[in-house]
């Protein structure tokens, strides 16, 4: 299970250095398209969004659960909370919600 995740975080690696370097090696200008800096830009937060959501959903031991966690962590980023109060919001839902689903029908 942990190599899985250093694979993830190598390819994630990987890929980002590879989108941001080969326009660099390949063109001798500087780039001056707003599109592709805003594309390059973008890159290793699209990357680590694609990689790391599935593995959300899969955490925890009920995906209601993991949705709770899931849908604290959103609200609590867009009310521009920083990052550890995120992750301890999302957190603490989790755990609330584990201890509650199994007394739900």
């Amino acid at each position: 299970m942990t190599h899985n995740i250093y694979l993830y975080i190598l390819v994630m690696a990987g890929v980002t250095y590879l989108i941001r370097m080969l326009p660099l090696a390949l063109s001798k200008k500087e780039i001056t398209s707003n599109y592709i800096k805003s594309f390059l830009y973008y890159v290793p937060y699209a990357c680590l969004a694609a990689m790391t959501f599935p593995a959300i959903l899969y955490a925890t031991a009920s995906i209601y659960s993991a949705l709770a966690g899931l849908v604290t962590a959103v609200i609590a980023a867009y009310r521009g909370k920083s990052l550890l109060i995120v992750a301890l919001a999302a957190c603490a839902a989790v755990f609330i919600a584990e201890r509650i689903l199994p007394f739900i029908p």
